[in-house]
């Protein structure tokens, strides 16, 4: 009995051991599962998220539509799988770069472009590029140059891009336009040629210049300085000769104004008098001596001279005052 009773408990036991195995068993199978899918999904299935100021270009490494999505992908969070589909961002903002000779501007290193003028003189510039990327033309960029570093575009494609249209432009100038007073024409077409190249893929020029004056040989940069300085002086004498001219002009209208003055008046004057010479006829000047008289007549007051003179003798006489 004693040995059927430690019979029986041992079978109990390996009863009871044998109804929790199931359970036991789906538990970890879950846990397997569940272990599997997390895996899983951390090797299919990623999430980034596009910054503002940028956009991002879906990239299909599998199936038939291979290649750059032709719809960028905007702002915001994107889960997409790393197996099938890279997410490649770009930003869209406006970025300057400064090539320079000066080491403590853009890279530590001597960036200036040298191009070549129309009569073959070497020119050395600092140059400044503002530049953005047209949002809806991130996949066109993406297609045209593969790259997803823009360092690399800036300091390599974009580099190459500005200096070419620099030797372009410089071929039609000579050196004393571009370091002088067509340094701006220049500038304009020079920009406009690189706009040319980078805006079918979304690139657009926002600002571009010269930092500073070109650098040319000493030798030529004071010839052109003394150029100008001569084109400047002959311009100042030019515009006194002009201001003398225009004073001496000036006294001589009114020099000529009053002499026609002096002989209008005088022209005027010989005219009355003419006029008058020959209105004195005899019958005018007995009459002019009969109004004499009787003016003379119409002022005495009736007293007779005191002195009279003699006729024949010269004697004066004194009268006798009337009583």
């Amino acid at each position: 009995m004693d040995m059927f009773r430690k019979g029986g408990g041992r079978d109990e036991g390996a009863f009871e051991m044998k109804r929790g195995g199931p359970a036991l068993t789906f538990a970890a199978i879950a846990v397997g599962v569940l272990v599997v899918v997390l895996l899983l999904g951390v090797f299919l299935l990623r999430v980034t998220r596009i910054e503002a100021g940028h956009v991002g270009v879906e990239i299909n490494l599998a199936g038939k539509q291979r290649g750059a999505s032709e719809i960028p992908v905007r702002t915001g969070w994107v889960v997409y799988s790393p197996l099938s589909t890279q997410i490649i961002e770009f930003p869209t903002y406006v970025q300057t770069v400064k090539w320079t000779k000066d080491t403590n501007e853009g890279h530590p290193i001597n960036e200036e472009m040298g191009f070549n003028s129309k009569e073959g003189m070497e020119i050395f510039v600092d140059v400044s590029l503002s530049y953005a990327i047209e949002p809806s033309k991130v996949p066109d960029f993406y297609v045209k140059y593969r790259v997803s570093d823009m360092e690399m575009f800036t300091h390599g494609i974009l580099r190459d891009v500005v200096r070419n249209s620099l030797n372009e432009v410089a071929s039609t100038y000579v050196v004393e336009d571009i370091y002088g007073e067509k340094k701006a024409e220049f500038l304009g077409k020079v920009e406009t040629k690189i706009e040319q190249k980078l805006s079918p893929v979304g690139v657009g020029v926002q600002q571009f210049g010269f930092i500073g004056a070109p650098r040319v040989p000493t030798v030529i940069a004071t010839a052109i300085t003394a150029k100008a300085q001569a084109i400047q002086q002959a311009e100042r004498a030019r515009n006194e000769l002009a201001t003398t001219q225009a004073e001496a002009a000036k006294k001589i209208a009114e020099a000529e104004g009053d002499a026609r003055s002096l002989v209008t008046r005088a022209q005027g004057e010989a005219d009355a008098n003419r006029i008058r010479q020959n209105s004195l006829t005899p019958q005018l000047l007995e009459l002019r001596r009969i109004e004499n008289n009787r003016a003379l007549i119409d002022k005495w007051n009736g007293q007779l001279p005191t002195v009279q003179t003699g006729q024949g003798g010269g004697m004066i006489l004194q009268l006798p005052k009337p009583q």
